[in-house]
């Protein structure tokens, strides 16, 4: 694993939601892409629930994530949902013998490549708002090191995620994590639009437009609202040099 100094950068990262400028999307995205740099796993995906109580896609750190989460939940099975739905870890060191449990999950998660899988609720007492999946290519159990880092980063990630709408008094959480997931269709739209349009695939697509909005101060939602609305065009998402006098980030 990593240094020390990653561990605690990360922890310091994803306790900071008290800023002005707090994004919920980006916050989601750094959780997943920090678990895949800081464990021993490839790939990672975070489900939140709406205001229904249904789990929702918020965050993957790859596209062949996004599509088995998708699929997880179009089909209603899974590890993330039985980690929401029981509020513990639900984990399977070898997917290939997990037929009996997830039949159609596991038989797509191993077609991508996949052989074990961990999931972890988002939960704070009694309080449960999402899941976290972490998958591995290699059949086999989590260190203990790589589960406590997980969990503790998951922790981390809830409370402050729940301290940030406390402290500021807007909407209950549920209605804040609704318009979360509501912006997170208009991303999805501004990424397949930039993939179309610069001929890239949807991973580099969406890296494009999280370097433009991070270089240029700007909310990835925003962002992606400019670019559904034409307001900036693809090509432009190259340029991730900062404004005049905005500091890069």
């Amino acid at each position: 694993m990593p240094g020390d100094d990653r561990l605690l950068e990360t922890f310091v990262e994803l306790a900071d939601t008290l800023t002005d400028d707090f994004d919920v999307i980006d916050f989601l995205h750094l959780l997943v892409d920090r678990c895949v740099e800081l464990l021993d796993v490839e790939a990672a995906g975070l489900l939140l629930a709406d205001q229904h109580g249904r789990l929702q896609l918020v965050a993957t750190s790859n596209e062949q994530v996004r599509l088995l989460e998708l699929f997880q939940l179009q089909n209603d099975e899974g590890p993330c949902l039985d980690a929401f739905a029981r509020s513990e870890r639900v984990s399977d060191p070898d997917l290939t013998t997990a037929g009996g449990r997830w039949p159609r999950f596991a038989a797509a998660a191993t077609h991508n490549g996949f052989a074990a899988v961990d999931a972890l609720p988002m939960r704070l007492r009694g309080e449960v708002i999402g899941a976290l999946n972490l998958f591995r290519t290699l059949p086999g159990d989590l260190t203990d090191t790589a589960l406590r880092t997980a969990c503790a980063l998951v922790d981390v990630a809830t409370i402050g995620l729940i301290q940030e709408r406390s402290i500021r008094h807007q909407e209950v959480l549920t209605e804040q994590l609704q318009a979360a997931l509501n912006n997170r269709v208009v991303i999805e739209q501004a990424k397949g639009y930039t993939a179309h349009h610069l001929a890239i695939d949807m991973d580099r697509a969406f890296a494009a437009l999280r370097g433009y909005a991070r270089s240029h101060n700007l909310k990835l939602s925003a962002l992606a609202h400019s670019v559904v609305a034409g307001d900036i065009i693809p090509r432009e998402l190259l340029r991730t040099s900062t404004k005049p006098g905005g500091p890069p980030r």
